[in-house]
């Protein structure tokens, strides 16, 4: 496979994993892009690995980590104010729930949220969360449970439905 065939068939799909770990349209298509970039030029290490779609899928999330640290000494978020949030009439509570997820999820740790993100969004288990952070599968799990702990604190309904 070359590089244009591997970006055709996996660019959508690293595309969605960037807006689901920034929650931003325009972020997640610098992320893919910023990826994307890097997959073709160490394209000869990608598709001699074992799986280049992991391999990846890790190039973009060690983008997302790398970015989130440098952004604060150049941008710095202005807070939402929850009061401009509710002005929006939205008859959909489905669309209110996911969108308070979401900023739940945004005021988590980068590290925190990539973990989520990973293990309920992409559906990976600890060992590819593991290989995708370039840490080990024990952190995936301590992270994991500090996180939906900082979650539910947020939210005790989140409590009563996930008991897995």
């Amino acid at each position: 496979m070359d590089v244009e065939a591997f970006v055709e068939q996996q660019g959508g799909a690293l595309l969605r994993l960037a807006y689901v770990l920034t929650g931003d349209r325009h972020r997640a298509e610098d992320l893919a892009q910023t990826a994307l970039v890097d997959v073709y030029r160490h394209w000869r290490k990608v598709s001699a690995a074992r799986d280049p779609q992991a391999y990846a899928r890790r190039v973009l999330v060690n983008a997302h980590l790398s970015a989130h640290r440098r952004r604060w000494t150049r941008e710095r978020p202005a807070p939402i104010d929850e009061r401009d949030a509710g002005t929006v009439a939205d008859p959909a509570d489905a669309v209110a729930e996911r969108e308070a997820l979401r900023s739940r999820l945004a005021a988590l740790a980068p590290r925190a949220r990539t973990v989520l993100v990973l293990r309920y969004w992409a559906d990976l288990d600890d060992a590819a969360i593991a290989e995708a952070m370039g840490i080990a599968p024990a952190t995936v799990r301590a992270t994991a449970a500090r996180a939906l702990a900082t979650l539910r604190a947020a939210e005790p309904a989140l409590d009563e439905g996930d008991r897995s």
